[in-house]
């Protein structure tokens, strides 16, 4: 069972400076362990403000950029220069400012065939993790306001996806195909961190963190690292429903 801490901060500036320091600490960490550092990043306002800080100085110069290897957690199938593209949203944040080697970054591209994208990213992934499972130093994710992560949303058939570690979704109100890391692949990680700012999201975040596990309505229940460790930083607006702040 995975250790679980939810850290709580002030606002969204000093939530998002305490992810930088995560993220960095993580990364030299994994340098330093195994010579390099595999990170699976997240969409979302709060994460480009973390990768925004990230990108300036010092940060820029405390972390080992050329030992990074970038995953997505999840993408919408969209081409990556359209505005709605967490591929975009991470380059222009973070990535084109940093010394990041290009072959190192794996973005998801699924414009054309959801499904045949979703395999070929689960291929690249066997490929650097030949032990069998996708051991992530650092995945970031977010949390909607229906409860979901990634692209795990409520009702869809990925939630019940057992084996794959990446999957195609259809999400009928967007009318729109998203590729998403399945819960197994994200539970692999070694350490998970979830990002939530917001008054709007006080509510949903009570309900996953303190509600009976109802995974097929609070998709974002199921992250549950197997051998990793998982953090909830949260701004005071997003945390003012909690029972318990450690």
């Amino acid at each position: 069972m995975s250790a679980d801490a939810v850290r709580v901060y002030a606002d969204g500036a000093a939530l998002a400076l305490a992810a930088a320091e995560l993220f960095a600490e993580a990364a030299r960490t994994a340098v330093a362990a195994r010579g390099r550092f595999v990170v699976a990043l997240s969409g979302g306002a709060t994460p480009r403000s973390t990768y925004e800080i990230l990108a300036e100085e010092p940060w820029r110069s405390r972390v080992p950029w050329p030992s990074f290897h970038v995953f997505w957690g999840d993408e919408r199938c969209v081409p990556p220069n359209d505005e709605r593209s967490n591929e975009r949203m991470a380059r222009e944040a973070l990535l084109d400012h940093v010394p990041v080697v290009a072959g190192q970054v794996h973005p998801i591209r699924c414009a054309g065939d959801p499904a045949a994208a979703a395999a070929r990213y689960e291929e690249t992934l066997k490929e650097y993790f030949p032990e069998g499972r996708p051991r992530f130093d650092l995945v970031l994710l977010g949390l909607g306001a229906n409860g979901h992560t990634a692209s795990l949303f409520p009702g869809a058939a990925v939630l019940k996806e057992e084996r794959r570690w990446a999957a195609e979704v259809f999400l009928a109100e967007e009318d729109l195909w998203r590729v998403t890391l399945t819960a197994g692949a994200i539970n692999s990680a070694a350490l998970v961190v979830f990002l939530v700012a917001g008054r709007d999201k006080a509510d949903i975040l009570r309900r996953v963190r303190e509600r009976p596990r109802d995974i097929s309505n609070l998709p974002a229940q199921m992250i549950e690292p197997t051998d990793g460790e998982l953090v909830w930083l949260v701004d005071a607006g997003a945390g003012k429903k909690l029972k318990i702040k450690n």
